[in-house]
């Protein structure tokens, strides 16, 4: 078995996955490019394996525990963009720069207001 096409289609493969993380703004759509990337891996992991022939199989072994480490990575990345999209109402990645939750409070940096002097009274109920 020759390597260059299972290397060429995981190459392929790989590239579309960087591809989605750089470009994808989702979240969704990002885990699904690192699902495309940790296949291509395994593509490759498997492909060497076949090349070398060991008589431990190491390359579909390792491949095993990269589908099990990726079941994990899929779940807990989908709960998670399922907990900030019922708390945001978006799964845009842009809009999670901003880490707090509430929308009343004003930022300080961006906030005009000055703090009123100490030594000024402060007036109640007026």
């Amino acid at each position: 078995m020759s390597l260059a096409f299972p290397l060429a289609v995981s190459a392929l493969l790989f590239s579309i996955g960087v591809f989605g993380v750089l470009a994808r703004r989702n979240a969704v759509l990002l885990l699904v490019s690192v699902e495309l990337m940790l296949n291509a891996a395994n593509i490759n992991l498997v492909a060497f394996d076949a090349w070398w022939a060991d008589a431990l199989h190491a390359g579909q072994v390792l491949t095993l525990f990269v589908i099990t480490i990726a079941a994990a990575e899929i779940g807990i990345g989908l709960a998670i963009v399922l907990l900030v999209f019922r708390a945001r109402g978006s799964s845009d990645l842009d809009d999670l720069g901003v880490l707090d939750e509430r929308s009343d409070v004003p930022d300080p940096i961006e906030a005009d207001v000055e703090a009123p002097a100490a030594s000024e009274p402060h007036e109640v109920g007026a």
